[in-house]
């Protein structure tokens, strides 16, 4: 059987993507954070992670970006998950009595409109959706409340006082599958991601990215980062519609390495499914 780290505890969107990948016939292995997901799988204490990347209406996790550049991992799947917010609460209050608010920062971002209405609570981040049940535990007995999915209420007892409560009903949040093995399978629908420093002189990201755009390869995204060592340099995160081992591919990555100073491959997988939370 094997086991999938995710990010946050039981009930986290993280762990509803997971069971949405892999199907319930594997084990799951709830993780504080995103660089313990990285650390079980690098280690063998899992098989697999499941880690946040992208949210349609907040942005990129540029923690997960980050991890991908520290740890020799590799990028095996992704999924697409709608996510649903809901606000929870011990089953004895009501919307009004509500005083505090806890979620994990992108899941308050998503839900901040609905947020501002209540009036009379406060806002608290955390470090996880669910985990914001247990965060909040000790304060069983007050009126505290928690943006978390559907699972979450009903794995921590807890009431629903408002479904569906993110800005934009058509929020999704990309995850990343990593291993540390790569794909070898046929790909049907293939997408590969791959990240490169550039020398800091003029032209360089332009002379990168065409080396890509004379060769008719289709680029999903493009993220970039600082490198901690080198103050406002840069390394770049890019999504292609290919498969590396495509013989294009191959002489675009090899054109990349002559004026690159570094290129690390994470991979190809299937494009990412969407799927229902």
């Amino acid at each position: 059987m094997s086991i999938i780290a995710f990010q946050g505890e039981h009930g986290a969107y993280s762990e509803i993507a997971s069971l949405k990948y892999f199907g319930d016939k594997v084990k799951l292995s709830p993780s504080f954070s995103i660089d313990l997901v990285f650390n079980k799988v690098k280690t063998g204490k899992a098989d697999f992670g499941v880690v946040p990347v992208e949210n349609s209406s907040f942005g990129s996790i540029f923690e997960t970006y980050d991890y991908l550049s520290k740890y020799d991992l590799f990028i095996t799947g992704e999924l697409n998950l709608q996510v649903n917010h809901y606000l929870l609460a011990e089953k004895k209050y009501k919307l009004d009595e509500i005083k505090k608010v806890y979620s994990h920062p992108q899941a308050l971002g998503q839900s901040s409109e609905f947020l501002k209405t209540l009036k009379n609570a406060k806002i608290h981040p955390a470090y996880d959706t669910a985990g914001s049940a247990i965060i909040s535990g000790p304060e069983k007995g007050e009126p505290v409340a928690i943006v978390a999915s559907k699972n979450a209420a009903a794995i921590y007892g807890l009431k629903i006082l408002k479904a569906n409560i993110q800005n934009n009903k058509e929020n999704y949040t990309r995850f990343l599958v990593i291993s540390k093995k790569s794909n070898k399978q046929k790909i049907a629908s293939p997408k590969s991601s791959i990240c490169f420093e550039l020398q800091n002189v003029p032209g360089s990201l332009f002379k990168a990215l065409s080396i890509f755009a004379l060769r008719d390869i289709n680029l999903a995204k493009i993220e970039s980062r600082p490198i901690p060592q080198k103050p406002f340099q840069y390394v770049f995160y890019v999504d292609l519609y290919a498969d590396l081992s495509e013989q294009k591919i191959k002489n675009a990555i090899n054109h990349l390495e002559e004026i690159a100073v570094s290129v690390k491959k994470f991979g190809a997988y299937e494009t990412g499914k969407i799927f229902r939370s």
